[in-house]
């Protein structure tokens, strides 16, 4: 039987604790589940066209939602926020969503409604892309490699540009898909790591350009390439294909791909109501199992399947974009300038390397972001982060589904972390080698040189003390 909401006027901390502990007690009868059935087999998932959607169309493609008895409709969605919205109004049953979307929901940023994740779709898979003219006047300054620009590229290279701009009385324009995705903070972690102010949110403003060096707003993925040839904006950071989009049409050039900002990050999740999941234990198991078979074959045997999925995801249901173009990253290869394609076997994961598993960590990240820069207005205790993080993500489902495919012969025990605590061992993996550890998230935030500090809040357009 469903519990109960808790009441809205216990603090936020108490109310995640007690619908974590519900949906605890759901999962304790899962075994139980399982011999029942699945209690929805007619799904509708929704997803942003994207490749990083892959897992979605491979699961339906491949077969992988039949097999586990489900009936599955894919549907295109017109932008991030529509998406969520319809999964909380129960209009679609779950969706691809950015890794901050059901977080900020579940704590109140924006729509308000608990949001669950029990699969983490892929690793890395973005980029930043300037448009040519400000790459040409980022060029003086960059170190050169055999002739051509050497990787990573920090951000300190467009100070000069911001100050050409300034001169001028003009204002550097960035943009992002979302306030809460994942390219919005990779975008201010490389312009911070460069020494440059991203800006900051503040109570009731969702722009977050307060004190900004830089003004950072939303567009849709697919419309980046446009916005940056109408020179609407300066530069973008957005997932593929988009940014080889602007290589093709020669319009702009990526200066920097999320795995070099951090390595291995998280991407995208799966995501339904927290409701969802407790009423449809058996369904989320054969979900998950679903997915994570997508996953297997994206990356198996050294990416050898990735060209069928190009195809796939060329068609016009899926992401309608040129194959050639979604080709560029999803086969091994990214490209910078025109003719400079390098190699990077690990622009998207969508398994290896436990890139399915979702660790309490990821979402410590996100989180630790969003109070940086002010979307989190007040601070909290490194419990609260946890209390958050486990209220979201649920390894439980993932391990049960994980499982039984070793159980059928499709996954083998050593695909799998089934001892995770789920925290990663803290890492250094970024672009300014700060160290992160998912458990001293107030500790983490607190060493990063430009953002909000301990008790500091953003108000009347400053940072206060």
């Amino acid at each position: 039987m469903p519990c109960a909401a808790p009441p809205a006027m216990r603090p936020v901390t108490t109310r995640l604790l007690l619908l974590t502990t519900c949906m605890a007690a759901g999962l304790a009868g899962l075994a139980q589940a399982e011999t029942q059935g699945i209690e929805k087999d007619q799904l509708t998932l929704g997803f942003i066209k994207l490749t990083d959607m892959a897992p979605l169309a491979i699961a339906k493609e491949k077969g992988f939602f039949e097999d586990e008895g489900l009936d599955v409709t894919l549907e295109a969605q017109s932008n991030w926020k529509v998406l969520m919205d319809r999964v909380l109004d129960g209009e679609i049953d779950g969706a691809q969503m950015l890794a901050g979307q059901p977080l900020a929901s579940t704590i109140g940023y924006g729509t308000r409604g608990h949001l669950v994740t029990a699969f983490s779709m892929d690793l890395n898979g973005n980029a930043i892309t300037v448009s040519n003219a400000v790459w040409e006047a980022m060029k003086p300054g960059l170190t050169m490699d055999g002739g051509k620009p050497a990787h990573p590229i920090s951000a300190a290279a467009l100070k000069p540009v911001l100050d050409a701009y300034a001169a001028e009385g003009r204002t550097f324009n960035l943009g992002m898909v979302f306030p809460v995705s994942t390219h919005n903070y990779e975008l201010r972690y490389w312009l911070a790591a460069g020494g440059i102010n991203p800006g900051f949110y503040q109570p009731g403003d969702v722009t977050g350009q307060v004190a900004g060096d830089v003004l950072i707003s939303v567009t849709p993925p697919p419309q980046m390439p446009a916005t940056l040839e109408a020179a609407t904006i300066d530069g973008y950071a957005v997932g593929e294909p988009w940014n080889q989009a602007a290589v093709q049409k020669a319009i702009g050039v990526p200066v920097i791909t999320d795995a070099d900002i951090w390595k291995n990050n998280p991407e995208k999740v799966f995501a339904v109501t927290a409701e969802f999941a407790e009423e449809n234990p058996r369904t989320m198991v054969a979900l998950t199992k679903a997915l994570i078979r997508a996953g297997m074959w994206l990356d198996a045997d050294a990416n050898a399947n990735r060209a069928e999925a190009v195809e796939i995801l060329s068609r016009n249901e899926y992401v309608g974009a040129d194959a050639e173009v979604i080709a560029n990253s999803m086969t091994g290869t990214f490209e910078y300038e025109p003719g400079d394609k390098r190699d990077a076997p690990d622009f998207n994961v969508f398994f290896r390397g436990n890139a399915t598993f979702p660790y309490y960590s990821d979402a410590v990240w996100t989180l630790t972001q969003m109070r940086r820069w002010g979307q989190i207005a007040e601070a909290h205790p490194d419990s609260w982060y946890d209390a958050v993080a486990k209220s979201v993500y649920k390894p439980a489902i993932y391990e049960a589904a994980a499982r039984e495919l070793i159980a059928e012969g499709k996954a083998a025990a050593g695909d799998f972390d089934f001892d995770a605590d789920g925290y990663k061992a803290p890492t250094a993996d970024f672009i300014d080698h700060v160290i992160f550890d998912g458990t001293r998230p107030n500790a983490y935030i607190d060493s990063l040189s430009i953002g909000l500090k301990g008790n500091q809040t953003v108000a009347d357009g400053a940072v206060v003390n």
